[in-house]
């Protein structure tokens, strides 16, 4: 299929492109598209709210191929399409008695999207979902299938994986899984000052398995989502750091409807039901929204909001919510995590660019102290040689993507805004 035009991001803040849209029903398809085509960029399933997949020439959508499931038990191993969704994914690991080894707060997002662009869930000893893959298949420029992996190709496999789509077309992706043990999620809401202080702060988010704090950059934590393995973590008690558990399910945003949200009783059940914050099988917000976010060292997180906290009085009426979650080091080239435990800050906007536009280099300059690494499917305004300082690897990345793109087959503004043409 072939011809209509691409269309806006789940947002409908980021515009794809003029196209045309291509949506091939085949591996053997796509394989012809891309061979016959100077350029092509892959689209996924709309989340980000960068122009990561934008752009000028023709996009590919693998929308209509088979969504293939692969689990070997025995490896514990799934092989998945790449536009297959991480909840129906986990859903087909559960029914094996296996787990994803994490998951990001959305389970709409589909596996190849997620892993090329560094998109995370949270937990001190969690790391990005891109660092859970261990092969990947890919059409290259020249229409030829590529598998590459972790234990063949260990000298490029990290920068595979992790390429915001400039290598190729991602069709299939291995996973590694874990033994499925149940999880519980509880709440606590409304703490005190002391708790955006380090050593508290620090006690917050190692509180559990996963552990993601919302707040208003006013000096407290409004919510803090704890999720743990119900076989070997304790619940927090009643009251936690001062924080009181929410005696009724909540939303992280005030004004929407928790039964999006998954289940916040205590009781144990299926990681793929505790992990993410929203549940499949609802939309979870109007979409009506603008998202960045910045990784900082995990020890600096403290500093880093203290150093934004200023700014609170202007950030607040531009703000939905926002969320500190962390990310633990990896060595992929492109990853915003990459050789440093990190502390992610989130912002989740009002649908206002240009007032968030402007605030953010503001944000940004609060930052610079702390090396922010902004996540390449959100928002920001820093300068790409800013951006490009952050990676010691991307020479090898961009040796990498000489290699397998002379031609700049899968180019897009951004990518070669953000990584050098």
């Amino acid at each position: 299929m072939t011809g209509r035009a691409p269309g806006r991001s789940w947002s409908g803040t980021v515009d794809y492109g003029p196209g045309p849209l291509h949506a091939p029903r085949t591996v053997d398809e796509l394989r012809v598209l891309v061979a016959r085509s100077p350029r092509l960029r892959a689209l996924g399933t709309r989340h980000s709210f960068s122009e990561v997949a934008a752009s000028d020439g023709p996009l590919v959508t693998l929308a209509q191929m088979p969504a293939e499931i692969e689990i070997d038990t025995a490896a514990r191993t799934a092989r998945v399409a790449a536009g297959v969704r991480y909840g129906e994914l986990a859903l087909a690991a559960h029914e094996a008695g296996l787990a994803l080894t994490n998951m990001g707060s959305l389970p709409h997002i589909s596996v190849g999207g997620a892993s090329a662009t560094g998109t995370h869930g949270s937990g001190d000893r969690l790391r990005s979902l891109a660092a859970g893959v261990r092969a990947i298949e890919l059409v290259t420029a020249d229409g030829d299938l590529l598998t590459l992996s972790r234990e063949r190709d260990p000298e490029i496999f990290d920068g595979a994986v992790l390429s915001l789509g400039a290598l190729g077309i991602l069709t299939h992706l291995t996973l590694d899984l874990v033994p499925a043990v149940p999880m519980r999620q509880t709440v606590h809401l409304d703490f005190p000052d002391v708790a955006t202080e380090q050593e508290t702060l620090s006690a917050l988010l190692a509180g559990g398995t996963s552990v993601s704090l919302f707040h208003h950059w006013d000096g407290t934590i409004a919510q803090a989502w704890v999720k743990q393995r119900a076989d070997e973590e304790t619940a927090p008690p009643e009251s936690w750091y001062g924080g009181r558990r929410a005696l009724r399910a909540v939303h992280p945003l005030p004004s929407m409807p928790a039964d999006f949200c998954t289940d916040q009783t205590g009781e144990p059940g299926p990681a793929h039901e505790r992990l993410p914050h929203f549940r499949l099988e609802f939309t979870p917000s109007s979409g009506e929204e603008i998202q960045s976010e910045y990784f900082v060292a995990r020890e600096d997180a403290a500093a880093a909001l203290a150093a934004v906290i200023p700014l609170g009085e202007r950030i607040r009426p531009l703000l939905h919510a926002s969320e500190i979650r962390t990310v633990a080091a990896d060595g992929m080239w492109l990853s915003a995590a990459q050789h440093r435990d990190s502390a992610c800050l989130h912002f989740t906007w009002h649908q206002r660019p240009a007032e968030v536009a402007a605030l953010l280099p503001e944000i940004e300059a609060a930052l610079a102290p702390f090396a922010p690494r902004p996540h390449w499917g959100k928002v920001f305004a820093l300068a790409p040689e800013t951006v490009r300082e952050q990676y010691p690897d991307l020479a090898r990345f961009q040796a990498l993507r000489d290699r397998l793109d002379p031609q700049r087959v899968f180019a897009c503004p951004f990518v070669n805004r953000m990584l050098g043409e």
